[in-house]
């Protein structure tokens, strides 16, 4: 029987391999969601960063944990971790089921809803599944459920917690390492966990150099141009206005020799003696 749970909400496994299988209903502007996995120790943190499984790193070391991958089906898309939970060591006490959707908002993402099997059986019935809802829609990252340890035994726990910040956010938190120095060359979400290499194969985007400007054709020397006079005056250097030198009030010299000292003008005007 199939238990339809709610959020909070627990139930025992009894499972010894069980896969995990995210399904959504795809359509425009619908992000594509991933599936991925976190493996805590006794502290409730990752022990290394190879205990993230997700899309660049999609095998636990131990091989017990992995991602199968997505899948269509007749009712959406889906994306699947499985778990050997028989046989994990056992200091890993919980295994995180995660949905990312690429920075985009959950708000957007229809029918969301996952589904645990029983990996041993073929085309069986699901043991539960849990319809996730988001809480505000803005959430980027969602912690679906976990899978967690109870005395010999296991259970699993109906989450639906989300981060707005995002994969990145959701692993920081339990202790996954960011390289910041990708972080810091691009926008939000531009970082690397450590785990993931990055991106040199023949998928990665390639840099296209930015054409330099044309040059602009060479410009003529001009001469300096020196202000010119106003109405006669001279020029501040000293030169004369029209070509005449300086006298004042833009009047010639007398031309020819100086005159003489000695040399007195007739008397001005009509001469008229005794009348």
């Amino acid at each position: 029987m199939t238990h339809a749970m709610l959020k909070g909400s627990n139930v025992p496994l009894e499972a010894a391999t069980v896969r995990a299988v995210l399904r959504w209903t795809p359509g425009q502007q619908v992000p594509d969601v991933d599936a991925s996995a976190l493996l805590l120790g006794p502290d409730g943190r990752v022990r290394s960063d190879e205990d993230f499984v997700f899309y660049n790193q999609p095998r636990h070391p131990c091989g017990k944990v992995w991602r199968l991958g997505k899948k269509r089906v007749a009712d959406g898309l889906t994306d699947t971790v499985q778990a050997d939970l028989a046989g994990l060591e056992s200091q890993v006490g919980r295994i995180l089921l995660v949905a990312s959707a690429d920075g985009v908002s959950f708000d957007r993402v229809r029918d969301l809803r996952i589904a645990l099997y029983d990996a041993a059986v073929a085309d069986g019935e699901p043991l539960a599944h849990f319809d996730i809802k988001p809480e505000t829609g803005q959430e980027t990252a969602l912690i679906c459920g976990e899978l967690y340890r109870r005395g010999e035994g296991w259970k699993f726990r109906a989450l639906g917690e989300g981060y707005s910040n995002g994969l990145k956010g959701l692993a920081t938190d339990f202790g996954i390492s960011v390289d910041e120095s990708e972080e810091a060359e691009g926008a939000e979400g531009a970082g690397e966990w450590s785990a993931a290499p990055a991106s040199t194969g023949p998928d990665a985007a390639p840099t296209t150099a930015q054409p330099l400007p044309p040059e602009l054709p060479a410009q003529p020397v001009r001469p300096a141009v020196t202000a010119q006079p106003s109405y006669g005056c001279p020029y501040a250097s000293g030169q004369p206005a029209y070509g005449y030198p300086q006298t004042g009030y833009g009047y010639p010299p007398p031309v020819g020799p100086a005159p003489d000292p000695e040399f007195r003008l007739p008397p001005q005007g009509p001469q008229f003696i005794g009348r």
